[in-house]
């Protein structure tokens, strides 16, 4: 991961907001985030004396809230639909993964190939370069 991700990454998982702040943010009053809390759908960080800090993403999984529950969905759906697409996003990472490994795969069995031609290549002796016997005169018709 280049540098300036793990820098935006680190950004955007710092809690850092108030819970008011964070409601203002998501454009949701402060006890609604409590709601959330308490249905497992948003999980804050927490100071020493107890009090909420909420991290950009978790603004951003606020506002995804918002658009579930104005689409229709009740809490419940809205927390299938959260934990589904966490799920779609740890397989796709997990696709990727896998895709990158069969490329490294793919790329050393091309390497594999080649240097065994390369091999083979050198393995070959020229016609006009091979040695021929000869041996015996012209074969007779029964």
């Amino acid at each position: 991961m280049p540098a300036e991700d793990r820098a935006e990454n680190r950004r955007s998982d710092r809690a850092v907001y108030v819970i008011s702040v964070a409601a203002e943010l998501a454009g949701v009053h402060p006890q609604t985030l409590r709601i959330y809390e308490r249905k497992g759908l948003v999980d804050p960080s927490r100071t020493g004396g107890g009090s909420r800090r909420y991290s950009d993403d978790d603004v951003a999984q606020l506002r995804r809230i918002q658009e579930l529950t104005a689409d229709g969905l009740n809490l419940a759906g809205v927390k299938k639909v959260v934990e589904m697409e966490a799920e779609l996003d740890r397989l796709r990472a997990q696709l990727d993964a896998a895709r990158a490994e069969a490329e490294v795969v793919r790329r050393r069995a091309e390497d594999a190939v080649d240097a065994a031609h390369r091999q083979h290549r050198r393995d070959l002796v020229p016609v006009h370069q091979a040695v021929v016997l000869y041996e015996g005169g012209r074969r007779r018709r029964s």
